[in-house]
């Protein structure tokens, strides 16, 4: 009798695990693929925008760059709360503006890599952010570390590269600030995206996952960390190139 219970116990849990494990990479690959989703619009509205020079100098030229950047500052800061407790459709229309606004801000780049006949530099800077990121966001799913405690230590970082980043821009106007706020910027995000995996997985395990409105957080976060390391090591590859 005590050997069946024993027998009957070990299964439960081994079928209970299995199912987790299915259940889990189906809710991951939903979260990379609306991600995916979001850097391909981001892409695209960037391409179009960037296509007309008229534009692009106005958004340059303007406070538009300003606000663009404050603004994506800000909805980062409000997405968590829109997107989980909110309703779906609102979540929704988060994540797009998100990538909308990105796609501005990403469009002058574009535009000036395109005029001085680099845009191999802007493929270039694509293909190296899937590597970085996929390696990092690999090894935050697979690794059995708990890494929670990384979040103050890189909010920190992120916060003071961010202020000396504004420095910078107003103030210093340095190229050499610039190459190594940058760099600062993917070694940072780059942590960040594996914490950040491991955190969605975690909301899985803990049954949030039930709400569909996780997965877009998971999707949103995820997407903010690939573009910053796209726009960073483009800047990286750019100075590098002059």
């Amino acid at each position: 009798m005590n050997d069946s219970r024993r027998q009957f116990g070990s299964a439960v849990p081994h079928t209970g695990g299995v199912a987790i494990d299915q259940g889990l990479r189906q809710y991951m690959l939903g979260v990379y693929n609306y991600m995916a989703l979001g850097v391909a619009a981001t892409g695209l509205f960037s391409m179009l925008v960037a296509s007309n020079e008229a534009l692009v100098r106005t958004i340059m030229s303007g406070p538009l760059m300003l606000v663009g950047f404050f603004g994506i500052l800000g909805m980062g800061m409000m997405a968590p709360r829109i997107i989980m407790n909110g309703s779906k459709a609102a979540a929704h229309a988060m994540f797009w503006a998100y990538a909308a606004l990105w796609g501005i801000m990403i469009a002058p780049m574009l535009y000036m890599f395109q005029q001085q006949g680099a845009a191999v530099e802007i493929y270039r800077a694509f293909f190296i952010t899937a590597s970085v990121f996929g390696s990092l966001s690999l090894w935050g799913y697979t690794t059995k570390k708990d890494i929670s405690g990384w979040a103050p230590i890189l909010g920190a970082g992120l916060i003071g590269v961010i202020v000396v980043m504004l420095l910078n821009f107003f103030f210093f106007k340095s190229t050499m600030g610039s190459l190594l706020t940058s760099s600062a910027v993917v070694v940072l995000v780059s942590a960040l995206t594996a914490y950040e995996t491991q955190m969605i997985k975690s909301l899985y395990r803990e049954g949030s996952a039930m709400n569909g409105r996780t997965a877009i957080f998971g999707a949103f976060a995820l997407y903010g960390s690939f573009v910053t390391l796209f726009v960073h090591i483009l800047n990286i590859l750019g100075i590098m190139r002059d």
